[in-house]
Parts: C-alpha cells; structure tokens; sequence
C-alpha cells in the first residue's frame, strides 16, 4: 500500500477541528509517516470488519486512531478519534 495523496472527508474536518492541539501535532507526524510507510509498527495498520468493512485504522497514539478507505494511492480520511469513533463512522 503506497499512499501519495490525503483527501480529508468533511466529516474528518469537522473532528480535527476539536482536538487538542497536541493530539493534532501527533495526528500530523502519523499522517507523515504513513505516506513514507503505512506498514510502519507504531502505526499498528489494520484493516477493520463487520459494519466497518473496507475501511482501515492507523493509530496516532495510544488512545487516537484515524478511521480512512484507500481507493488506488489514495487515502480519504472518514474519522479521527479516539477508539470510540468506531461506533460513529
């Protein structure tokens, strides 16, 4: 999975813009290294079942994640919470 370009969807946007600023510091960082390697350990990569089918997680810290599908090099970024939003996509 090789990722070149982030789409935020308005439903990302509308959450980003209630994180605290350090949470957004990490979400950035993880957002840089999952374009240079989205297989990378710390982000724990996987894909998600059930309701959540084709959609896919990467973690920012220990309690926040970024819920987002790939269609071809491209990720769309749906949510970005912590593990709750699982619940919300």
């Amino acid at each position: 999975m090789k990722i070149r370009h982030i789409i935020f969807a308005p439903k990302f946007d509308k959450r980003w813009k209630t994180l605290p600023r350090e949470t957004k510091d990490s979400a950035r960082k993880a957002m840089t290294l999952f374009q240079e390697n989205a297989f990378h350990p710390s982000l724990r990569l996987h894909d998600l079942s059930g309701k959540l089918r084709n959609l896919w997680s990467i973690s920012i810290d220990r309690r926040n994640r970024i819920i987002f599908e790939v269609q071809k090099d491209t990720a769309i970024l749906h949510s970005i919470g912590s593990h709750a939003i699982y619940g919300k996509v």
